[in-house]
Formats: C-alpha cells, structure tokens, sequence
C-alpha cells in the first residue's frame, strides 16, 4: 500500500515538475521567445525582410516594427484552406502605402522541412517567406501550438519584442483582421 501512495505521489510531483517546463503558448504582452530561422535563398525573400547577411536571423532583425507570424504546417487541412486567406491579406498589407514597409508577414512550418515548405508555398502561391521548423524546435519556443496559429509583434527599437496578437484558428474576414491588428499598433 505504501509502495502505492508513494508512487502515486511521485507521479503527481512528475507531471506537476514536467508541466512547469512546457512553454506556454505566446502571452499577449509579452516578449517573443528567441526564435532564430535559417536565412532565405530567395532574394525576394531578403528583400522583403530588409535582411541580407550570415545564415541565419532573429525576428527582432526584420526590418520592419511590426511582423505577423504564422504556424503552419502543410499537412494541416485548415492550414491549407486559410492560405487563399493569407495571401490576402499580404496583398492588403502591400497595397496600403501606410502598411507596406511596417508589416511584414512570414510563416513557420512546425515539423516540415525545407522540401515540404517550398512544396506548400508553391501549392498555394505563398508570395511572402516561409520557414520549416523540421524538428519542431521553435514550435517548441511558442507553446506547441496548433496549427493555424498567429502570432503579432511589435519590434521595438531596441531589439526587443512585444507581442500584440496571439491567436489559435483562421483569420476570417481579412479586412477586419487587418483593422483589429491594426487597431493594436500605432499604425492607426
């Protein structure tokens, strides 16, 4: 019996030190975890982050003070209908002189290598840069979340970050997606 209760005890105390560990998804509030992506290949890609140099990036080097994250994954079925969705509201973005050069918008793809993201943003003619995440060390970073899951930023000029934003699910309609995150920003 004894044996029992202590085990019991000690499986409590495990799942309670185990649960401590975990990350918990992005706080609105808070600091992004530090999460470093490969450097893209694609020019366009570079150029668009306003980054260039080494091989590798933080997000706080984005050129821009504001960067909407999305965690994604290929195989994800609401991934794959929300990306019509994405791609709008790139194009807003980039058809809004205000917003153009101050919202930047990459994704992550959680478990899928450089091949399984390149074959996503090919699928679905994803005009912004996506980066695989093949073994799941940044979707450790943010929580484990499920996927679609959105993520806003705030870069201040400091190199720090603050998220604005962080939401599991589609976006639904993109203008008023856009007005909300807006509405969170100084971009007013």
């Amino acid at each position: 019996m004894k044996k029992i209760v202590i085990l019991s005890i000690v499986s409590v105390l495990l799942a309670l030190w185990t649960g401590t560990l975990a990350a918990a998804p992005p706080k609105v509030g808070g600091p992004l975890s530090d999460i470093t992506l490969s450097a893209p290949k694609d020019s366009g890609d570079k150029d668009y982050l306003g980054w260039g140099w080494g091989n590798s990036f933080k997000i706080p080097e984005i050129k821009a003070p504001y960067v909407l994250i999305e965690i994604f994954s290929m195989y994800c079925p609401y991934c794959q209908g929300e990306a019509p969705n994405v791609n709008k509201l790139y194009a807003k973005i980039q058809a809004n002189p205000k917003l153009k050069d101050k919202i930047r918008l990459i994704g992550i793809g959680v478990g899928n290598t450089a091949f399984e993201v390149n074959t996503f943003r090919t699928r679905y003619k994803i005009p912004f840069p996506l980066f695989p995440d093949a073994d799941y060390v940044i979707h450790k970073q943010v929580g484990e979340v499920r996927t679609p899951y959105f993520i806003g930023v705030k870069i201040n000029a400091d190199g720090t970050t603050r998220i604005l934003y962080s939401q599991l699910g589609v976006l639904g309609d993109v203008d008023q997606f856009l007005t909300q995150f807006t509405s969170l920003t100084d971009l007013k």
